[in-house]
């Protein structure tokens, strides 16, 4: 089997003989230097050539790395539950491929009006009760406005925060006035994904650029809100294409407090809807290889979950991953119930975290 991977429509795997060059080049420091020595550290100055040669070490090599480097920053046994509830659906001007609430796409997601403050907080209660100690509330717009619809956003944040909950929102761009405003009424975390690398980007979106992406992060950074901020694989991207995503994210410093790892959900009426699924050795790769890049980080193993296999998410969590997304729904897109998801961590032998002072 080949082990080009340049083109941005394919994604193969490696042959056995790459996959030994690459633990050799690990070993060797991937031009570095002592690169192993540094594993469980903080770095803020990865390469695309490391993480790939970390990203590319056999299957059980990577593993039993990423495993050990969770188990020196991280609390062994425990996963935090977060719920995700979309506030307001649909209707969304910006085109990215991968989404059914894009107005630019043909799916069955019509505009809804956005939820009220009560209905938002009594799904959040119910969630608290579930067991969840984060919850995330989306709305499907390019950017923030003022007026009503924030109003009611940052009412939404204090009722959570009155809940005993870690709050979230991913609300599309975000002024530093508004991060601030945020922040002030008690948000805990800011969603904004990167999606991809900066040069797959445009391939996947047209109407926001990936500059646009990072200096919402940047604001919220400089509110003092804690970032969440991953991506999703199987869009059509290159290995190389994933690997320098993560280098993006763990660049950032400090790094992003969370990092999902989204499987893509592939949706009718969306231009990526014929892809083929991402495998599960490759996703794993992925959720390894942000846990060794970004030790500290909670690694949210977040969309695509129905899609894989017991075991699939199982290896996952064996990773490095620490937090899944919990209950029936991520904002249009189905998700494992919650029965699942409590026999999934029974069988894992792990307890859900509690909530935090």
């Amino acid at each position: 089997m080949s082990e080009s991977l340049e083109r941005p429509d394919v994604v193969l795997p490696l042959s056995l003989s790459a996959r030994a060059r690459a633990a050799e080049a690990l070993r060797a420091g991937a031009a570095r230097g002592d690169l192993e020595a540094t594993l469980g550290e903080v770095r803020h100055d990865w390469t695309l050539a490391e993480a790939r040669a970390l990203h590319d070490l056999p299957f059980f090599e990577l593993v039993d790395r990423a495993r050990a480097v969770h188990r020196q920053h991280h609390v062994e046994g425990e996963v935090q539950l977060c719920t995700l509830l979309s506030v307001k659906t649909g209707g969304c001007p910006e085109d990215c491929a991968y989404c059914p609430q894009s107005s630019h796409h043909e799916t069955s997601i019509e505009p809804e009006k956005m939820l009220d403050v009560g209905e938002v907080l009594g799904a959040a209660k119910r969630a608290r009760e579930a067991g969840a100690t984060r919850f995330c509330m989306g709305a499907a717009w390019r950017e923030v406005k003022e007026g009503p619809a924030f109003d009611k956003v940052v009412k939404m944040v204090e009722g959570v925060k009155e809940l005993g909950l870690e709050a979230c929102c991913t609300l599309g761009m975000l002024t530093p006035a508004q991060a601030k405003r945020l922040k002030d009424a008690g948000l805990d975390a800011y969603n904004h994904n990167l999606d991809t690398s900066r040069d797959a980007y445009g391939s996947i979106i047209s109407t926001r650029t990936y500059d646009d992406r990072l200096r919402t992060l940047a604001a919220v950074r400089e509110a003092g809100i804690t970032v969440c901020s991953g991506g999703i694989i199987g869009m059509g991207e290159s290995i190389d294409d994933r690997c320098m995503m993560l280098v993006e994210l763990a660049r950032m410093d400090p790094q992003p407090e969370s990092v999902p790892i989204n499987a893509l959900v592939r949706v009718a009426g969306t231009p990526l809807e014929s892809l083929p699924p991402v495998e599960a050795v490759e996703f794993v790769r992925m959720i390894a290889t942000a846990r060794l890049m970004m030790p500290r980080s909670m690694v949210r193993l977040s969309a695509g979950r129905s899609d894989m296999s017991r075991e699939t998410q199982l290896l996952c969590l064996y990773a490095g991953a620490n937090s899944i997304f919990y209950g029936d729904r991520l904002l249009t897109t189905p998700n494992p119930d919650v029965s699942d998801d409590r026999g999934l961590l029974d069988d894992a032998g792990v307890r859900p975290m509690s909530p935090r002072p």
